[in-house]
């Protein structure tokens, strides 16, 4: 594509990228909560097959905002911790959401996901700057192991998307600042969801601004969606 093209593309802020993300979460969890249960054919599974869609737009969007965060970040260990502790608040509430349960040991939250992500992407970053005295092969070599490593990791732990989410970040990661050449990569990382290619289409708007942040929104929206579906599927045992 012609760079000026794609420079007229970049009209979105981080800020505004992240709550259409929020939006397309939304969508995507309604679907799964409250219309998948009671799908019975007609109208109501082509408007799931639509939100389905919809939903897919969000993952693109979180992980490219993700590996954004840590090269902008001036504090990555308590971008971590941030991830890590509203992983464990949510987890109940997502829990509720996913399988009308308090506690669901076989599957964890996407927070815990993202935190993966970024101790993966961390790490080959650190081994970047120590072996940068070596030939670049060897850091590829090594950063595949890395990669292995938080494959397993996310595997093990069950997390969401577990590990499409590795690979996504790795190579947003690798073409950080290219993300035309980053996106052929993901897609294929997930190529099980092939509607969320409309989420690296947003990707592309992304105009380097942070925008305007509404911390309270941003920290509490995925533990307190979740937990108000949870509460409506265990309420009606749906």
């Amino acid at each position: 594509m012609d760079s000026s093209k794609l420079h007229k593309l970049k009209v979105l802020s981080g800020a505004q990228l992240k709550y259409i993300a929020f939006i397309s979460m939304l969508i995507d969890h309604t679907n799964k909560a409250l219309i998948y249960p009671n799908l019975t054919g007609g109208k109501l599974n082509v408007l799931s097959d639509v939100f389905d869609i919809l939903g897919r737009i969000a993952f693109p969007i979180f992980a490219f905002l993700l590996v954004e965060g840590y090269f902008k970040t001036r504090n990555k260990w308590r971008y971590l911790g941030t991830l890590l502790l509203f992983g464990a608040i949510s987890e109940v509430p997502f829990d509720m959401f996913t399988s009308a349960e308090f506690y669901e040991k076989n599957w964890s939250n996407v927070m815990f996901t993202l935190a993966l992500m970024l101790i993966t992407i961390w790490i080959i970053d650190i081994l970047k700057e120590k072996m940068k005295s070596l030939h670049m092969f060897f850091w590829y070599l090594a950063s595949i192991f890395v990669i292995l490593a938080g494959i397993a990791l996310s595997l093990y732990f069950s997390v969401d998307y577990d590990y499409h989410g590795i690979l996504i970040a790795y190579f947003f990661y690798l073409f950080h600042g290219r993300e035309l050449l980053a996106i052929p990569f993901c897609f294929v990382s997930m190529i099980k969801e092939p509607w969320a290619l409309l989420g690296y289409g947003f990707v592309l708007t992304y105009n380097g601004e942070r925008g305007k942040q509404y911390k309270l929104l941003n920290y509490l929206f995925y533990p307190v969606h979740l937990l108000i579906l949870g509460i409506i599927r265990m309420k009606f045992g749906i």
